[in-house]
Formats: structure tokens, sequence, C-alpha cells
């Protein structure tokens, strides 16, 4: 689905993870007045897990989670870590963290094992109302949503370095951009360029890095987060 029709789409169902209630509250509204429901609305990691898995039994398990990467009692990583036991649980749903600063190891670790339905921004995104939303909604549906500095960290810290270096600096561009989840055409837009020279970069990367082409986005991305993370 292009970029700029994810703000149209149909309404998803969201549960929000954050100790502040004013910056809770203000997510609240900021999503319900797109459009969506908020279902539930928590301040600790604790209650996150106990929520999700109460209306998992309800059979009402939300579209996606939208929570803090620091939360009660530590304020360390209880987030995350309840993250990751969400995708672990539930397969299905999406999750996407909020942090105040690029954290390798925990942008990785929500990462392992599989990129369907995940992200991870900082919550200075945020305040791009319309990239929030298209990344929240983006989740959702199984897709990717990576903070551009998180991309930058791990192309940065590639072990395929060797690798990256046959790549021209357009088409690492391009990687980037595809690692944040974002489709042709949005890169396309981004880069002002025609999509077909994007496809032909797209093309060249994946023979470059030694991976198959796929024509789903999802399976794309995939693939080179799966690259890059190896």
């Amino acid at each position: 689905m292009p970029q700029e029709s994810l703000e149209n789409a149909a309404r998803v169902r969201v549960v929000i993870a954050e100790d502040s209630v004013l910056l809770r509250e203000g997510l609240t509204r900021l999503l319900t007045d797109r459009g969506h429901e908020v279902v539930a609305g928590v301040g600790d990691a604790e209650a996150l897990v106990k929520t999700v898995g109460e209306l998992a039994g309800e059979g009402a398990l939300p579209d996606v989670v939208v929570a803090d990467v620091r939360m009660p009692p530590t304020h360390t990583d209880e987030g995350v870590r309840a993250a990751v036991r969400l995708r672990r649980d539930h397969p299905e749903l999406g999750v996407l963290v909020l942090s105040q600063y690029v954290e390798e190891q925990y942008a990785t670790e929500l990462l392992a094992g599989n990129t369907r339905g995940v992200g991870y921004l900082l919550k200075d995104r945020v305040a791009d109302v319309r990239e929030f939303t298209d990344a929240v909604l983006r989740v959702a549906r199984g897709g990717t949503a990576l903070d551009p500095e998180v991309v930058a960290q791990l192309l940065g810290r590639s072990r395929k370095q060797d690798v990256l270096a046959g790549l021209t600096p357009r088409e690492r561009e391009v990687l980037g951009l595809m690692a944040e989840g974002r489709t042709n055409s949005a890169i396309a837009r981004q880069l002002v360029v025609s999509d077909g020279a994007v496809e032909k970069h797209v093309s060249n990367i994946f023979q470059k890095l030694g991976l198959s082409p796929s024509d789903g986005d999802h399976r794309r991305v995939l693939a080179v987060l799966t690259y890059l993370r190896s």
C-alpha cells in the first residue's frame, strides 16, 4: 500500500504501554482522532503482558502494541522485554517500541528471529504525526518500521562490510530506506527519482548481497534485515 494512503486505511486496535500519563494520553488522543481504537492504556510492562493476555483469551487480540522501551520499576529494559515476550507468545501481534535514544542491543533483541510486524522508533519521531501514525499502521499490518538512526547504526556495525563495500553510495541509501520499511514508490519520492530507477537499484542490491528478490515488500525487508543481523 502506498505510504500516502496509509492514513486513510481501515482503523486498527492498539494497546499503549507508557508510564508517562501525559504521553500515554497524548498518543491515545493522536490515534483516536485518526479513527483508530485504543483498547487499553497501561503504565508498566507487567500490566502490558497481562492486558494483552486477557484480550487474547477473549478472542480480542489487538493489532499492535505501542510500548516504551524503559518502564517501571527499574526503567531499564522492562518494556522491550515485554515486547519480546509478546512477540513470542503472539506472533501475529504487531509491536512498535519507542525509545529516547538508539539502543542497538534492544533493537537487535526485538528483531531477532522474526521481523514481521515490528517497529523501533525514537520518541522524537512521534512529533511527526503523519510519520508516527503511518508506522503504527505499517506494523499493525505485518510490516516493518525502523527509525532511520537505528538503520544507520545497523548498517554501520554490519559484520559484512566487505559486501556492503560493493554497494554504490546510492544503493546504500536505498538499502537504508528499504530497511526502514519503505516501499519502492516511497523511496522514489524521498530520493526524487523514478520508480524504475529504484527498482534497478533494488535489483542490484539483491544481486550484490546474494539475496533473492521478492514481489512482496515485507519479504524484501525481511531479507535485508536478516542480512543486517547476520
